[in-house]
């Protein structure tokens, strides 16, 4: 397989793949007639034919009800009506957000595949309704419990730029299937970086919004971190998606009415007085030299498009992984109560051994580790009245070998270790986006983080389109 980039900015119109284009690109050819739903549905499928078996990023692919609704949506366009701004757009959804009609494992083979199925998740139910293609599910570590993507399921899922290294996780399936083509609109979710670190990892774009932004049901096990977030190509895509699926659901009692105005319209041309800080390491992480220089760099385009940008620290106290830790591995340990000894003996043994460790916990630790979540709150709102957004890395490392929890040769066990600038955004429920701003030597993409205050959502993507629109990113093609 020969890998390639393409230029973000270039036209459907000089594509000879429909699998290549973006969500906005099939919707400017649907209205001019020169491309189908149909056709765009055909060219993810056979993408996926092709590339999935070494990418593995689909745990479940149903090419007949892909191809219904395709139809659906070609038949509505030829009668001029739609059912939404993303009628007749692919799209992918991670196991473990509920699909009507298509089981939801997981991962895991502790959940019996028979179901029944028989209720959307808010986000997918959205979709749904708006005429969305569904091509399938995408892979995810068992129960999203870590910063990888690999499962006893299914197996390990790669990166399309390598397919050696890991995509990241949890939502590795989602941003690998996006990366590759294989569809160009993906829902994942994020506890502690499971968007936020596989686009980094495959030079594609995401946001965390803000926590309630987009319904989230059934809840979480992991409770009040964990968000839904949309991964694509670009921030126009990401900015759609979004509109879709954001919104109050009464099944989700956090969840926060629809913005004012559509994340589609924040697209400002420059950011003039926009006060920006730039953290490098958020005061107690140690990047690669590599990464930090290209984050730099980064940070620097936006002060050339009018930002005030000062490089400082929010002040956090130090890193707080062994507070979220405790809120983790408890949430996990809540996933699997139910499970027998024989069914607990086939989990992933990493998860096994989270669980074990959040089961001891006891609730005096539970709320010390939720009061210092408290105070990371306070430090950031405080923070956010002298800066609008916060840049970082995303990840202060490239994609390392798949199939292995941290990078080779590290002294710690659990992923946390290598995601320090993730996890803290989710204890205090800002949004929090990335977009890739370079390449290793090695070719794979640097991933930037842009937070912002909270309900602040977009303001980030605004700042994330002047950024695109400023240096656009390549693609990956695969030929």
């Amino acid at each position: 397989m020969t890998v390639t980039r393409t230029e973000a900015t270039k036209t459907g119109a000089g594509r000879s793949d429909a699998a290549d284009l973006t969500a906005t690109e099939l919707l400017a050819e649907y209205d001019a007639g020169t491309l189908s739903p149909v056709e765009a549905a055909q060219a993810v499928l056979a993408r996926i034919e092709r590339d999935d078996p070494e990418l593995n990023a689909f745990c479940l692919v149903d090419e007949e009800t892909t191809l219904d609704m395709a139809r659906e949506a070609a038949d509505r366009r030829a009668r001029g009506t739609t059912l939404g701004p993303l009628d007749g757009v692919p799209v992918s959804i991670k196991d473990v957000l509920l699909t009507r009609g298509w089981p939801t494992l997981r991962g895991s083979t502790t959940i019996d595949p028979a179901g029944p199925w028989d209720e959307d998740a808010p986000s997918v139910a959205r979709l749904r309704e708006q005429g969305a293609v569904f091509v399938g599910k995408t892979t995810t570590p068992e129960f999203a419990w870590k910063g990888v993507t690999d499962n006893p399921l299914t197996g390990v899922t790669r990166n399309p730029w390598d397919a050696s290294r890991t995509p990241g996780g949890s939502s590795g399936g989602a941003a690998a299937a996006v990366a590759a083509g294989m569809a160009p609109l993906a829902l994942g979710t994020d506890g502690g970086g499971s968007v936020r670190i596989p686009a980094a990892f495959t030079g594609t774009f995401t946001i965390k919004p803000t926590y309630g932004r987009i319904p989230h049901y059934p809840a979480s096990p992991f409770g009040t971190l964990a968000h839904i977030g949309p991964m694509t190509n670009t921030v126009a895509d990401a900015a759609l998606l979004l509109d879709a699926v954001c919104g109050a659901d009464g099944r989700d009692w956090s969840s926060l009415p629809p913005p004012d105005v559509p994340f589609a319209e924040a697209v400002p041309d420059d950011l003039t007085g926009l006060r920006i800080a730039f953290s490098p390491d958020l005061g107690f992480a140690r990047v690669d030299p590599e990464i930090a220089a290209s984050v730099a760099a980064a940070a620097e385009v936006f002060a050339e498009l009018g930002a005030k940008v000062e490089q400082t620290d929010p002040g956090l106290g130090g890193d707080p992984a062994g507070e979220f830790e405790v809120l983790w591995f408890a949430g996990a340990a809540k996933v699997v109560e139910h499970l027998s000894p024989r069914a607990r003996a086939r989990l992933d043994p990493g998860l096994r051994e989270i669980c074990e460790q959040g089961a001891g916990y006891s609730a005096v630790e539970y709320l010390t580790a939720t009061a210092r979540r408290m105070e990371l709150g306070r430090i950031m709102g405080l923070f956010h009245e002298r800066y609008d957004l916060l840049l970082t890395p995303t990840m202060p490392v490239a994609a390392f070998e798949a199939g292995l929890e941290v990078p080779p040769g590290s002294p710690f066990p659990r992923w946390t270790s290598w995601t320090p600038f993730t996890y803290p955004f989710n204890m205090t429920q800002q949004p929090a986006a990335s977009l890739p701003c370079g390449f290793t030597a090695d070719g794979l993409p640097v991933g930037l983080q842009v937070v912002g205050a909270r309900h602040a959502d977009a303001l980030v993507m605004a700042a994330c389109h002047a950024y695109e629109r400023a240096r656009p990113w390549k693609r990956l093609t695969r030929t």
